[in-house]
């Protein structure tokens, strides 16, 4: 998310909070597809992560692209911190660490997807190749210990640089240390967004096994597959992980509304300053906590849309569904997780198909995979079998979904294309966590340096 809002509109009810998710669900021939990815800065000359401050810097990139697009800075306390394009449609973001973000517009196909991404990334290089900065399409920082990460001068992450130690092992390598690639997907009812919500929520940790690409933390092998994936374990899960409610059969709008009440809040935003707002859910805010801490205490929809951008499940609900799940990777991948979803999700067959394969899941037994996919990826078992089995038949049923919407190229080609990448990991039995580490013990020799110039944009 670009830009924490200011929407004044006051809230009354819990029913307030439902209608505002409610008032996503849109017509079929409204459905888009926004897809968002990570990358991490760094200085070609010596592969070291590019600071927020000077000449050749993050903020000179915003700058810099600012002049060239025209879009809108959006700025914190000064600084520029992200960019908003002139509709509103899409945005660029700093991480907490410096990783560079695209928050795509919402579009009809992932052949438009592709070219978005690529006209992202070209543009990017002409500004960052005079500074001598380029970036690496993996899902963790491989060299970088967390001391020698920048910091990005935002609000919202100096507060919440303080809040996650206290709630969990690992929140502060999530902030500074990972990149992601996710998808936001459309949902036409309540009865539609629950049972994507089922079936993605379910399948995130096959994602997570598909694209695990984040072997390396400083400068070695991790022992992990997807380092991100392991990372999310322990992050703060009173506003992360799975939702085993989201699995009833009478989930609804209602029920994460009151799910997200009940969690911690990071801040509230008062004539442009940021209250840490740690110390109290968002229920405790509609009863009148911050009364006497901060001038206007009267919570705002303003209020209630930026706490849903603080709440982490694998799986995310806001006037849209969020796929949460997968590592950062090289580009064809920005197409490929978009693709995976698309297919899964957005034709009828398909979803019933896949929905039909995962209903007898049990929390138990997706909650076990989620723990063992880190360091297994597809050779983590399901049932006595290996992931691998279940990727082949999800993957298929995907590329059968793509193939059934029939949105071609000026080739004539069909989105099932853009699964290319998953049907070789499929197909040669390792992912890109597994070629990298082949990579380090074989041609690099012991060393993670050659990931910046072989992963690089």
């Amino acid at each position: 998310m670009a830009r924490d809002t200011t929407d004044q509109t006051p809230l009354s009810s819990v029913q307030d909070l439902t209608d505002y998710i409610a008032a996503g669900n849109k017509p079929r021939e409204r459905f888009r597809i926004g897809t968002e990815h990570e990358k991490f800065a760094f200085f070609r000359a010596d592969n070291s992560p590019v600071p927020y401050f000077g000449d050749a810097s993050i903020s000179a990139l915003l700058t810099g692209l600012q002049k060239k697009s025209g879009w809108e800075p959006i700025t914190d306390g000064g600084n520029i911190i992200g960019l908003a394009e002139q509709n509103g449609m899409g945005a660029i973001s700093i991480e907490p660490g410096g990783q560079f973000e695209l928050s795509g517009a919402p579009l009809e196909t992932i052949h438009e997807t592709c070219r978005e991404s690529n006209q992202h990334l070209a543009t990017l290089r002409e500004i960052a190749e005079p500074m001598g900065i380029r970036f690496l399409g993996i899902g963790g920082s491989p060299k970088w210990t967390y001391a020698e990460t920048p910091q990005m001068p935002k609000s919202r992450y100096e507060i919440m640089t303080r809040y996650m130690p206290k709630v969990g092992t690992q929140g502060l390598d999530m902030m500074y240390r990972t990149c992601t690639i996710q998808v936001n997907l459309d949902f036409s009812s309540e009865a539609d967004m629950r049972k994507k919500m089922r079936v993605s929520m379910k399948l995130q940790s096959l994602a997570t096994a598909l694209f695990a690409s984040s072997p390396f933390t400083e400068g070695k092998p991790n022992g992990l597959l997807s380092w991100r994936g392991d990372i999310w374990r322990d992050v703060d899960n009173r506003r992360a992980g799975l939702l085993d409610f989201t699995f009833r059969d009478d989930f609804g709008f209602r029920d994460y509304a009151e799910w997200a009440l009940d969690a911690p809040m990071y801040f509230i935003v008062r004539d442009g300053r940021y209250h840490d707002c740690t110390h109290v859910t968002f229920r405790q805010f509609m009863n009148g906590a911050l009364k006497g801490e901060v001038a206007d205490p009267a919570p705002t929809m303003g209020d209630w849309t930026n706490h849903l951008s603080t709440l982490f499940p694998d799986v995310r609900l806001k006037r849209f569904l969020e796929m949460r799940g997968a590592d950062g990777g090289p580009w064809r991948r920005i197409c490929a997780l978009p693709a995976f979803w698309v297919g899964l999700l957005y034709d009828d067959a398909a979803l019933e198909a896949v929905d039909e394969l995962t209903k007898d899941w049990s929390f138990a037994e997706i909650s076990a995979l989620r723990n063992a996919v880190p360091a297994e990826a597809l050779k983590a078992q399901f049932r006595g079998h290996p992931l691998f089995d279940m990727a082949r038949e999800v993957v298929g049923i995907s590329r059968a979904g793509l193939k059934a919407r029939g949105r071609l190229n000026r080739e004539g080609q069909d989105e099932s294309i853009f699964l290319a990448p998953l049907e070789e990991v499929l197909a040669k039995k390792a992912t890109l966590a597994e070629d990298l580490l082949s990579l380090y013990h074989g041609r690099w020799q012991g060393s993670v340096e050659p990931v910046f110039q072989d992963y690089q944009y």
